[in-house]
């Protein structure tokens, strides 16, 4: 294998591959990057057995050819290299890399012990805009499971529909304590709607290559999705990230979504923020419980936090209460994640009581993300 390409593409195309690399004692070359020349093109591959991740750039290929080599140290390397051209040419086991005045050999491993990707023929193909995408994904996985004992938990539900006319995508995240959920359009038509439940870590690595791109203005606007049977793939630009799904059926968490409530509340997101994060001060250690006290009479809220070691705390701010004088205890930690991940100057605050889970909403888009938080009882 000969070749020669510009610094840039040899960098941006190990910046998308090398980070999926694992440590195997069994399979040491799951460390190592695939490296693919052919025509004009090099494809660098990775995969860790649970997924992979494809990058194709451009080059000049004088010799064709494939072989692997350490992502890490490779990828560490050419970051260090100056915007010249690169040339790499493998011989008797080793990389050759020259770049203007610097020259090194690294060691690699051949071609053929590296596990075979496979080609997946999507079965249903769909069209997602790219930035409604990665929104969602900021408002979602971190309400993901981490505790492996119910895999489907550690995975994003999505749900596909018909709303009207238009496609719809909506992506939800539990972990028993709090759920959050996005519906986000699609610019493909759903023929059936269907629900896949997809890892967290291959939406994290789909977030960290979508993040990559995100200056580089001659991309596409959406990202594509190909399904089938039990793999799917995400294809972006040069990039294509192939994944298994989560076999298992998602709970149907919207039962447990209320919709009838007794207090309704609007108020200003950062008043709130900040009210939370200082009673959250004088929570108890573990707990880490605030009290709401939401009065009507006052149109106001109140947030405390009693610990028996540092005091205790009530922060005061302005709302609009609607109903019942109402109070419920949470979990501070799971309540600023909800609020934090709204991108709204205003949010809607509903509970039955105490004892029933509390919804959380943008006001100005109800329908399109809400947040539910159990409460902790007393």
């Amino acid at each position: 294998m000969k070749l020669s390409c510009t610094r840039d593409n040899l960098h941006q195309g190990l910046a998308l591959t090398s980070h999926l690399m694992t440590k195997n004692v069994n399979l040491p070359i799951l460390q190592n990057v695939l490296v693919k020349a052919e025509g004009g093109t090099i494809r660098f591959t990775s995969t860790n057995l649970e997924m992979a991740v494809n990058c194709t750039v451009r080059g000049k290929v004088e010799e064709a050819g494939e072989y692997t080599i350490p992502s890490k140290l490779f990828f560490d390397y050419v970051s260090l290299l100056p915007n010249e051209t690169i040339r790499i040419d493998v011989q008797d086991g080793q990389v050759r890399v020259e770049c203007g005045t610097h020259k090194t050999k690294i060691h690699g491993l051949g071609a053929s012990e590296f596990p075979l990707v496979p080609r997946v023929e999507g079965e249903q193909t769909f069209q997602i805009p790219v930035e409604d995408f990665k929104r969602s994904l900021s408002e979602v996985l971190f309400a993901v499971a981490t505790n492996e004992s119910r895999p489907e938990l550690t995975g994003v539900a999505f749900s596909f529909f018909t709303n009207e006319t238009e496609g719809r995508l909506t992506l939800a995240a539990t972990d028993s304590y709090r759920l959050a959920e996005k519906t986000i359009p699609l610019i493909s038509k759903v023929a059936e709607p269907f629900t896949i439940v997809v890892p967290s870590k291959t939406l994290q690595e789909v977030n960290r290559i979508l993040s990559i791109f995100k200056d580089d203005v001659e991309l596409p606007s959406s990202l594509t999705m190909h399904l089938s049977h039990s793999q799917l793939v995400f294809v972006y630009g040069p990039v294509e990230l192939i994944s298994r799904t989560i076999d298992e059926s998602y709970p149907d968490y919207k039962a447990i979504v209320p919709s009838q409530f007794q207090t309704h509340t609007v108020l200003d997101r950062e008043d709130f923020v900040k009210a939370v994060k200082t009673a959250s001060l004088f929570s108890r250690s573990g707990l880490n419980d605030v009290t709401l006290l939401f009065d009507p009479s006052e149109n106001q809220l109140c947030v405390s936090a009693t610990d028996a070691t540092r005091g205790d705390n009530t922060t005061n701010c302005s709302a609009e209460v609607a109903g019942q004088r109402n109070a419920v205890t949470v979990n501070y930690r799971y309540l600023l994640d909800g609020l934090q991940a709204m991108n709204a100057d205003q949010v809607v605050f509903e509970m039955i009581d105490g004892g029933n889970p509390c919804l959380l909403t943008p006001k100005d888009a109800t329908d399109v993300y809400r947040y539910v938080i159990m409460p902790i009882k007393q």
